[in-house]
C-alpha cells in the first residue's frame, strides 16, 4: 500500500486501519464517557474495520458478537464519536444511493477515489494535498481542521470491460 511516509495510496484498504488499536476506547475513557459493553464492541469494530462501514454493515458485524446490540446504540455510538471528532461520515459520492459510511479519523487528511463503475474506493495521503490545503488556509485566512475530498472516475478493471 505505502511507498513513502509522504505518500501513501491504498488498494482499496482503509490507511488508517489498526494505526492505533484501540485508540478510540482510549479517548472516550480519557473524556470521562462512559464505555458500555455495547459502546465497546462498535468501538472495536469501528476502529478495525479495513472497509469503510456504513450503518447496517456495523450493526451486522456487532450482532454477532452481542446479538442484542441493536440500531439506536449504533447511531448513537456515531453521533457521540463524530462530536468528539473521533470519526468522520462520508458520502463516498453515494455510489450506493444515499447511505453513508464511517471511518476513524486518522493522523493525516487523504482523498477518497472512488470509481463510479464498481464502487472500489482507494485513499490517498498526498504531500501535493498537504500543500493544497495550507494554501487555502493562506488564501482563505481560515484554520483548516477536517479536510474531504472525494473523486470519481473508472478504474483500470472498469475501463477494459466497457
Amino acid at each position: 500500500m505505502a511507498l513513502s511516509p509522504s505518500h501513501r495510496v491504498s488498494s482499496g484498504e482503509r490507511i488508517n486501519i489498526s494505526s492505533e488499536p484501540g485508540r478510540l476506547e482510549n479517548e472516550l475513557a480519557r473524556r470521562g464517557i462512559r464505555l458500555t459493553r455495547q459502546r465497546r464492541t462498535l468501538l472495536r469494530i469501528i476502529d478495525t474495520a479495513p472497509e469503510h462501514l456504513n450503518v447496517e454493515v456495523l450493526l451486522e458485524k456487532a450482532q454477532h458478537a452481542d446479538p442484542r446490540l441493536n440500531r439506536v446504540t449504533v447511531y448513537r455510538t456515531l453521533d457521540l464519536l463524530k462530536r468528539h471528532g473521533l470519526v468522520d461520515e462520508l458520502d463516498l459520492l453515494h455510489l450506493r444511493g444515499h447511505q453513508h459510511f464511517y471511518e476513524t479519523r486518522g493522523p493525516r487528511d487523504h482523498i477518497h477515489v472512488a470509481c463510479l463503475g464498481c464502487g472500489k474506493v482507494r485513499e490517498v495521503e498526498s504531500e501535493l494535498f498537504d500543500r493544497l490545503k495550507q494554501q487555502i488556509a493562506r488564501d482563505c485566512d481560515v484554520e483548516i481542521t477536517v479536510a474531504r475530498t472525494e473523486i470519481g472516475g473508472y478504474c483500470a478493471a472498469c475501463r477494459r470491460k466497457a
